[in-house]
């Protein structure tokens, strides 16, 4: 079950963003005070290396910073995961969020997974997996006791970028495919105080599959602190995450019970609202949510497991365009 792209998806959608208000949560729940709207950033531009020190080793993570920032005002960061058997350099290039960012003036980060998956060849920069708390890698093994803690350590990726580039701690987003879309819904459930929204490609959780019964989130396992604005995208001819499920435990529920949990922990009163947007997408939004959040799915009928987009020519859905328009409307508090 590697997280790769499958097939093509043939699609055309012109998403309309209803403008909703910006989401605040309390002070409490950001875990750490707001920085200061000024800050030197260094005089870096395109792609550049930065060595991140953690529980005793040094991980290097791409970071991508547009040409035309300037001054010291601070901008967001988007957290951009692979999927299983990719890195960072590859999702980078698969998403063309280099592009988006130097249109919208904020900072990307793409890190590496840590856990380390056999491919044949092997992609430049390594195959790697991300610890999701609680769920097989895409081998079907746990990750194993010593693994990185990747909750924590993207935590500190987030400092180490910030600190370094000038980036703003209550516009902190995080997007990934499949196994990083996985990931980023982890952060969701267990990080809600740093994230301010998530757009999860291809792999919405909200929890992992709970193991008694894996058609249904193990309820405990995300408890986030704060609502979280979500936005996904599903083909529903994926056949590396079903989008109506499946029983293995390293995918388990279907993606329309993972949005309407999320709609559930957001507290959202309306939805799903379906809006037609092509003949083979629509647009389902659970909205009236607690705090402004919003939780928002295409499901995508004749789509598979890829990033509609930059990489996919033919397709006319933007995905790295239509989440930054969904992020940009969503900030943490100050405090």
């Amino acid at each position: 079950m590697p997280d790769r792209p499958f097939r093509r998806a043939a699609l055309t959608v012109a998403a309309a963003v209803a403008i909703a208000p910006a989401l605040v949560a309390p002070a409490s729940a950001t875990g750490r005070g707001a920085a200061p709207d000024d800050c030197s950033r260094p005089p870096a531009a395109g792609d550049t290396t930065v060595d991140v020190d953690f529980d005793g080793r040094s991980y290097p993570v791409l970071v991508h910073v547009p040409a035309a920032l300037s001054g010291t005002a601070r901008v967001p960061l988007v957290l951009n995961l692979h999927g299983s058997s990719g890195n960072g350099a590859g999702q980078m290039d698969y998403t063309g969020l280099r592009a988006v960012a130097g249109e919208n003036g904020f900072v990307v980060a793409a890190p590496d997974g840590a856990i380390p998956l056999p491919q044949n060849p092997m992609p430049a920069g390594g195959s790697w997996a991300w610890n999701v708390p609680g769920v097989p890698t895409t081998a079907g093994q746990l990750p194993p006791p010593d693994a990185r803690d990747d909750v924590r350590y993207l935590g500190r990726v987030i400092d180490v970028v910030s600190a370094r580039f000038c980036t703003d701690l209550r516009r902190t987003y995080s997007t990934g495919h499949s196994g990083g879309g996985r990931m980023s819904s982890a952060l969701a459930c267990h990080l809600s105080g740093r994230i301010a929204a998530i757009a999860a490609g291809a792999g919405l959780r909200a929890g992992r599959p709970d193991p008694d019964d894996v058609s249904v989130p193990e309820v405990e396992d995300c408890r986030p602190g704060r609502p979280v604005p979500v936005l996904t995208w599903h083909g529903q001819q994926d056949s590396v995450n079903p989008y109506p499920g499946s029983g293995d435990l390293r995918w388990g529920y279907s993606v329309p019970v993972a949005a309407q949990t999320w709609a559930r922990l957001n507290g959202c009163r309306s939805g799903p609202q379906a809006t037609i947007v092509t003949a083979q997408v629509t647009r389902l939004a659970y909205t009236d949510c607690r705090r402004g959040a919003e939780v928002v799915l295409y499901r995508i009928s004749n789509g598979g497991h890829v990033w509609p987009g930059a990489s996919e020519p033919g397709t006319e859905l933007d995905a790295s365009r239509t989440l930054w328009d969904f992020f940009a409307r969503f900030r943490l508090p100050n405090g």
